[in-house]
């Protein structure tokens, strides 16, 4: 018990203060608000009584009984209400009168002349039947909408004026009225919409703003009473120039205009009694939310006191602390040899997770959802799930090199054995296409190495130029008998074929296999000092890292060699905690008998060296990492052989993905540090193909918001996070990275970043290639100097530049369409633009790669370590 309560108080206490953190930063960010208070009695409301799931496009109407319910609600606060229409709902008026209200009845006019004519025959019946009509309205923003001229307008007015029974007029907003003087000679009173809201004007201006509005009309029109009509502001909705739709706005423009209003001279109804959702086709987004009760009825703020921001916040911030409490238990508990800042660091990157995703699944309680809006969320949070299990992977790599103080797996070079005890190695070389020269030189290298009992095997499989093979034939005739030439004029299984031939040429008595790429200068030490790793049994691979050579005069092939480094420097060290190491198929040992219990080298799998390090953890080996230099190669040649490069190595791991998933989690013997390594460990190439995914949306949302404004607005700040957040993160962490684990400037990091965003596409292609293919085709990836035509130059990022295109033009027809100074389509566009990022990458990049080579400082020689 005693040994528990040590092992798992402190792990207990730090997932106790995140909760208790979290919790108070919610409590800080919802506190309710001060505002004025304002008088209990408000003079009117505008009524729509449909109910949430009801609209009159669908001609689903509430029953009687959903009405009076409605006004028994409202009676304590008015004792007046204004209706719309006389021939939806048509009872209300013979149930507002029988409650004791006032009623301004109205008829709705549109395009359709006998519809119309129907309307006013009803108004104009119950102005008779029913004495509480104190006023009648002929049509709501009849003008403002288009939907007939003055003329046919002003007649339908003197229709019904013509009974002399209550005073008539029409509703517009106030410039409407000052437009058009020659209306106001139609009405017995001036019935105005003051909405400041779609004006643009910030909250805390409103008010004076909506009186300063109602005075203008005073002047213009001075013997003529006013009636404001409709004043309010929404709960929800998209940001205007200032206007910033919100409940707590909402209430503070209601209770100003109550308390500068009160006991004087104004006669107003309140925009409006109940939520209407189904006004989300007529007004757009904020059309449902100008209610002071929700759609529920439920009052959405009160009249006096404080007001929260969120009443809901409570239910989310239990939800989001609970689910999120047993995994930052388990981070405290699996990684307690951390230091401090690094539990912490993942332990709120769980928890920002965590929220953001119990956020979304409670916006159908903030927001009335359709069922496209219903389809839409649970796309958002399938991607959010997703972007979040990228983020924790990156996270836990973060946390772990910047705060764990050092890795506990760490192997260095090796004694080298004597002479008469070194194991018989057998080094494999296989080339396709490849410039003799480039061949020779890495031949060259391998002759020099000092170690006495190794053979060389060179498999040239599939070359036909003569050309390029012949010249390698002959080099290797000058060599010892130890060297070795093999030309296959056509083979099967790509690179793993070829290899696999030269495992069946192997001397007898090799134990160690060694392999090299084509343009690899290897060091004399090579063999001396990794060989003797090998005298543990259970050791299966000795892998050294990948470094280039020839790169430090060409900033393309120095941003391509730095790239590389990240993975060398902080992923291979961050896998190899776990023996979770990724195999390359350079500078790479294997144990001879090893490699054959596991059948070879695998020709279905274009990666087949990452593919066969896998099979040998399955079977219980150990794999080791020894970060020193022992050979360099050359960089890509172009942006386009680097891209290919990428594209293979995502196709290939989804590849191995789907053979090995199985045993990855099923029954096997690989730990759980190993399964989490191969199956997360492309979560970030997972990320791209995510990003692309995003971006056709986005790309396709921003032309839908165009074509059909009303019906696809803008989505609200929670949807736009995990795009956000995913390019953040991976913007940030990397360099952060970089500058804590390797010796290179702000302008290495700077072209390492710039080449890994604009790999993304072609990751995300290679991705999901992977996982609809089953069969991949192996290119090698072409080395050393290119020179391309300028024609070929737009030719390899074409996908990318159309892309960018359709990005920028969204971006510009947002603006162009909602304004500048709207807030949220500038964070859209904002979006918009950090999801053009890797596409611009691409472009920079493609022009970069041909620049020529800078003049060289100083020359560089191979470094042996």
């Amino acid at each position: 018990m005693t040994k528990f309560i040590k092992d798992y108080s402190t792990p207990l206490l730090f997932a106790l203060a995140i909760a208790l953190t979290h919790f108070g930063v919610w409590a800080l960010a919802n506190r309710a608000l001060p505002l004025i208070d304002a008088p209990p009695l408000i003079n009117g409301f505008a009524y729509s009584g449909f109910q949430v799931n009801q609209s009159p496009f669908d001609k689903q109407f509430p029953s009687t009984a959903e009405l009076a319910k409605d006004l028994k609600l409202l009676y304590p606060l008015s004792h007046r209400v204004r209706t719309y229409s006389s021939l939806e709902n048509s009872e209300v008026v013979a149930l507002a009168s029988n409650l004791g209200f006032h009623v301004m009845a109205g008829a709705w006019l549109g395009g359709d002349d006998a519809t119309n004519q129907r309307e006013i025959e009803a108004l104009q019946a119950k102005i008779k039947n029913y004495p509480r009509i104190e006023r009648a309205i002929v049509g709501n923003e009849v003008l403002l909408r288009n939907d007939m001229p003055l003329e046919q307008l002003t007649k339908y007015l003197d229709e019904v004026r013509a009974d002399k029974t209550v005073p008539v007029s029409t509703a517009e907003p106030w410039h409407v009225w000052l437009k058009n003087p020659e209306l106001v000679k139609h009405v017995d009173f001036i019935a105005v919409h003051l909405l400041p809201y779609h004006e643009g004007v910030p909250v805390d201006q409103a008010v004076d703003y909506s009186l300063d509005r109602y005075r203008e009309l005073m002047d213009a029109f001075p013997r003529k009473k006013i009636v404001i009509t409709e004043v309010g502001w929404p709960s929800r909705g998209p940001a205007i120039g200032g206007s910033v739709a919100s409940k707590v706005n909402q209430a503070q423009f209601v209770r100003e205009f109550l308390a500068k209003t009160a006991y004087k001279n104004y006669d107003y109804y309140l925009m409006e009694a109940f939520d209407q959702p189904w006004k989300v086709k007529l007004e757009g987004w904020a059309g449902p939310y100008w209610g002071m009760f929700d759609g529920d009825r439920k009052l959405k703020y009160s009249l006096h006191g404080a007001v929260p921001k969120d009443i809901r916040w409570i239910a989310k911030v239990s939800w989001s602390t609970a689910l999120a409490f047993l995994p930052i238990l388990f981070i405290a508990i699996r990684f307690r040899h951390w230091g401090l800042g690094g539990r912490i660091s993942l332990a709120v990157l769980l928890q920002a997770c965590i929220t953001t995703l119990v956020v979304a699944w409670n916006l159908p309680g903030d927001y009335y959802y359709t069922l496209r809006d219903f389809i839409v969320l649970i796309g958002l949070i399938i991607g959010m799930l997703m972007t979040s299990a990228v983020l924790m992977i990156y996270g836990v790599e973060f946390s772990e090199v910047m705060f764990k103080g050092g890795w506990r797996r760490v192997y260095k070079r090796a004694e080298p054995l004597p002479k008469d005890q070194e194991l018989f190695v057998s080094v494999h070389l296989a080339c396709y296409n490849e410039p003799p020269a480039m061949v020779i030189a890495t031949i060259e290298s391998l002759a020099k190495l000092n170690y006495s009992n190794y053979e060389v095997l060179v498999i040239d499989n599939n070359t036909k130029d003569e050309a390029l093979w012949k010249p390698i034939e002959a080099y290797i005739a000058t060599l010892p008998d130890n060297f070795r030439f093999f030309h296959l004029p056509k083979w099967p299984g790509f690179k793993a074929g070829a290899l696999n031939f030269a495992l069946k040429e192997t001397n007898p008595k090799a134990e160690v296999i060694g392999v090299v790429d084509a343009d690899y200068v290897v060091t004399e030490d090579w063999l001396g000092s990794l060989v003797p790793h090998f005298s543990h049994t259970n050791v299966a691979v000795v892998q050294a890292p990948q470094a280039h050579r020839e790169w430090e005069n060409n900033f393309f092939r120095r941003m391509s060699n730095w790239e590389f480094e990240g993975f060398f420097r902080i992923g291979m060290h961050h896998r190899h905690e776990r023996n979770a190491l990724i195999q390359h198929g350079t500078m790479t040992l294997v144990r001879h008998q090893a490699l054959k219990d596991v059948g070879g080298w695998s020709e279905w799998c274009i990666c087949e060296d990452t593919e066969l390090g896998l099979r040998l953890l399955e079977d219980q080996y150990e794999l080791r990492y020894v970060d020193e230099m022992f050979g360099r190669g050359l960089t890509p040649s172009d942006f386009n052989a680097l891209k290919s490069q990428r594209f293979r190595w995502a196709f290939g791991a989804m590849q191995i993905l789907k053979h090995h998933m199985p045993k990855l989690l099923g029954k096997s013997t690989l730990t759980f540090g190993q399964r989490y390594h191969f199956i997360t460990g492309w979560f970030g190439w997972l990320g791209d193909a995510l990003q692309l995914f995003f971006t056709l949306s986005s790309i396709g949302w921003t032309l839908a918001m165009l074509a059909f404004p009303k019906s696809f607005s803008l989505p609200v700040a929670i949807m736009l996070t995990p795009v956000l957040c995913f390019l953040a993160v991976k913007g940030a962490l990397g360099p952060v990275l970089y500058r804590k684990t390797m010796n290179c400037s702000w302008k290495d990091i700077f072209g390492a970043s710039l080449a890994s965003l604009g790999l993304s596409h072609a990751i995300a292609r290679g991705i999901l290639m992977g996982l609809v293919q089953k069969q991949g085709v192996f290119k090698p990836t072409a080395k050393g100097k290119s020179a391309n035509s300028r024609l070929t130059l737009i030719n390899p990022i074409r996908e990318e530049i159309l892309l960018l295109l359709a990005l920028t033009v969204a971006a510009t027809a947002m603006l162009a369409t909602r304004g500048f100074n709207n807030i949220d389509a500038q964070l859209w566009v904002t979006m918009l633009g950090l999801q053009a990022l890797p596409y611009i990458s691409t472009v920079a990049c493609q022009i970069i790669s041909q620049l020529p080579d800078s003049k060289p400082k100083a020359s560089v020689s191979i470094q042996t370590a």
